[in-house]
């Protein structure tokens, strides 16, 4: 059982300095976090329709999914550099460029004028002087298998990003198996490219693909793990599957549950990693993905497993308090975050 204990904590606080000194790669699936903010004054009928024509006024763009990561890992004082699918459009411009305004290196994206950038575009409706309402979605998708020749691309990119890396993030984010940038072949390769650079760590966060890695980390929260149903979702059963996830990976599995903290599985042995107490209001978007950025920097630092955990969950569990935001979390917050634990 791992707690809040003066050798776990500063075994972190001792490395956290070095962080500006990892080269971390993301690879996998980007967004665009596209807000367009409208205002019901400003509403006109459309002359030829007759419809409300609906004015935006301001907009608003974020990298999403593996960008989220990468926003995390620079706020943390993280070289990063990016690899994923990018369109020839409007949405993939705007992705480029929020990615590059955070210091990332966008080197090792894929371009391609035959796809569409992935995009989740959030609808934002005026509701009072400062306060904005989120309307229904709109996500740009692509729906087709990927072709090979972009697959090739992703994967050459890869090897020789994995050269200089301490580590490497995948982010696979989309239930249906070859439409984005983590294809059904792309997974079966990177079990390969881990084989190949043992020295490096790889670490993957799927939603719906978690059976599928070999010899890499595997993350997911406790909806997400193979083999779990909604009539038996408990700590239990939470653990019976994480076990039979890390038979089929032979590496080591982090299973997240929020504010229940963690279950880490590796060498056939279960810890569990509290969470940080927070109290409310809190926003839980981005979580993960924060979490995520402190666990590889855990890991490239020297730290054990659960110790990076444990790094993950106290860097999440002050995201969450930035509400109506995708947070981040500073060396600094970290810092003063975890001494409080030791007073």
């Amino acid at each position: 059982m791992i707690t809040y204990n003066e050798r776990h904590i500063n075994n972190i606080l001792d490395v956290l300095d070095n962080a500006d000194s990892r080269l971390i790669t993301v690879f996998g699936d980007f967004c665009l976090d596209k807000y367009l903010y409208t205002d019901p004054t400003r509403d006109e009928i459309s002359v030829e329709t007759g419809l409300t024509a609906y004015q935006i006024d301001k907009i608003r763009c974020f990298p999403g999914v593996g960008g989220t990561v990468t926003n995390n890992l620079r706020s943390l004082g993280v070289q990063t550099q990016a690899i994923g699918l990018v369109g020839e459009d409007g949405e993939g411009f705007d992705l480029l460029k929020a990615l590059k305004a955070t210091g990332v290196n966008i080197d090792y994206m894929v371009h391609s004028e035959d796809i569409l950038t992935s995009a989740y575009v959030k609808r934002m409706r005026k509701a009072g002087d400062n306060e904005y309402i989120e309307m229904k979605r709109i996500d740009i998708r692509n729906f087709r298998n990927q072709p090979t020749e972009l697959e090739d691309k992703l994967l050459a990119n890869l090897e020789e990003a994995c050269i200089n890396s301490h580590g490497i993030i995948v982010t696979d984010q989309y239930l249906e198996s070859s439409f984005a940038t983590v294809t059904k072949r792309i997974r079966h390769e990177l079990t390969e490219i881990a084989e190949r650079y043992p020295e490096k760590f790889f670490y993957a966060d799927s939603r719906g693909f978690a059976n599928s890695y070999r010899n890499i980390i595997i993350k997911c929260n406790q909806y997400e793990v193979p083999g779990i149903k909604e009539d038996t979702h408990n700590k239990v059963s939470i653990v019976a599957c994480g076990k039979t996830l890390l038979a089929k990976n032979e590496k080591a599995v982090v299973v997240t549950m929020g504010e229940d903290g963690a279950y880490v599985f590796e060498n056939g042995i279960e810890t569990h990693v509290p969470a940080f107490r927070v109290e409310e209001p809190i926003d839980i978007t981005g979580a993960g993905d924060a979490t995520n950025a402190g666990i590889m920097l855990g890991l490239t630092l020297g730290l054990s497993l659960s110790e990076a955990v444990l790094l993950g969950n106290c860097i999440s569990s002050i995201t969450i308090k930035q509400i109506g935001v995708t947070g981040t979390a500073t060396i600094e917050q970290i810092k003063q975050k975890l001494t409080s634990q030791l007073k």
